[in-house]
């Protein structure tokens, strides 16, 4: 029940203080004793609308104190104020007495508390609502409620232990469907990455990367750019080496190839007993053997040698796709 209620600067009220007690209590007054802003200073303490006019002239902010003893509810109503006071953080006086204050400034907003701490104006309507009922001629009732008429239907049939037992088993409900959601919604966020993974390695496995590749694509790539000018030195080598026209593949019958020379002089010493020159004649083999593995092996490499523009822009176009994978997925 409400035991004290204090008000400063409301309305025609600059300042007051009363007390109550068990039974009935009347205000009464004449007309602009301040009635009306006892009952709005009621009503503010029940977390009402803030009216920064109701402040007194001359007055920055108006106060509405109350102090609530909550010593005689039943167990169903003080488990539900303690629930409220928890959440709140709020704390009990020494006598077990619990403070609600509302302060209404003049230009700024509207500050409520409970027991020493800030909460919004809807906790206070929740901690007064088994405390402070207003009856008046336009007054709504607290049975109007529906949370009150639930309250004394179920005080009425007893039902004190049954309806904990449900509030508690509603309670393991709530949890569990919270789970079930996080539960699903993960579920559903693992799908999509499936998903996007399955895609992910379809176009990898589509484009199948090899180890390596990419570097052996930027050989080739080159090779392929200098195409002109690789075919021209190969042909240009292997006819100083054989002899073989550049044009026809022929043999130029107005020069004498490197192979040719290389056999000529080897010959000319070997025909000799001079032992120093028969060396000479051997080192001179060992290199027409070489001279002419490297006339032929020029010949693969020039034999080998794309004909056309388009194995270049295969190159080009695998080079892209392999790179494209590398910016996507970082491979």
């Amino acid at each position: 029940m409400l035991v004290e209620i204090r008000i400063e600067a409301l309305g025609a009220i600059g300042a007051a203080t009363a007390q109550f007690d068990r039974g009935l209590t009347v205000l009464t007054g004449e007309t602009g004793t301040g009635k009306t802003m006892v009952v709005t200073g009621l009503h503010l303490l029940g977390g009402a609308r803030a009216d920064a006019t109701r402040v007194r002239s001359g007055s920055d902010r108006a106060v509405v104190e109350g102090r609530f003893a909550t010593t005689d509810l039943d167990p169903t109503a003080a488990a539900h104020i303690e629930e409220i006071l928890d959440s709140a953080g709020a704390d009990r006086d020494d006598d077990g007495s619990i403070i609600a204050l509302r302060s209404v400034s003049r230009e700024g907003p509207s500050r409520a508390y409970l027991g020493g701490r800030s909460v919004p104006a809807r906790s206070l309507t929740a901690f007064t609502a088994g405390l402070l009922t207003l009856h008046g001629q336009n007054d709504q009732l607290r049975l109007m409620r529906p949370e009150e008429q639930r309250g004394a239907l179920d005080r009425f049939a007893g039902v004190a232990a049954l309806l904990e037992r449900y509030r508690k088993c509603r309670d393991e409900w709530l949890v569990a469907r919270g789970d079930l959601a996080d539960r699903t919604e993960r579920s559903r966020d693992m799908a999509q990455e499936a998903d996007r993974l399955t895609f992910a390695l379809a176009e990898i496995d589509a484009v199948d990367p090899q180890p390596g590749e990419d570097e052996a694509l930027v050989a080739e790539i080159h090779r392929l750019s200098e195409l002109d000018a690789l075919r021209e030195a190969v042909s240009g080598a292997r006819a100083a080496l054989t002899g073989a026209d550049l044009d026809t593949g022929g043999t130029d019958g107005g020069s004498r190839s490197a192979t040719e020379g290389l056999a000529r002089a080897g010959a000319l010493l070997a025909a000799t007993a001079d032992p120093a020159l028969g060396d000479l004649a051997r080192q001179l083999a060992e290199a027409l053997t070489l001279a002419n593995d490297t006339a032929r092996e020029l010949g693969d490499f020039l034999a080998e040698l794309p004909t056309d523009a388009s194995t270049l822009e295969s190159k080009l176009l695998r080079q892209a796709q392999l790179r494209g994978l590398t910016r996507k997925y970082a491979v």
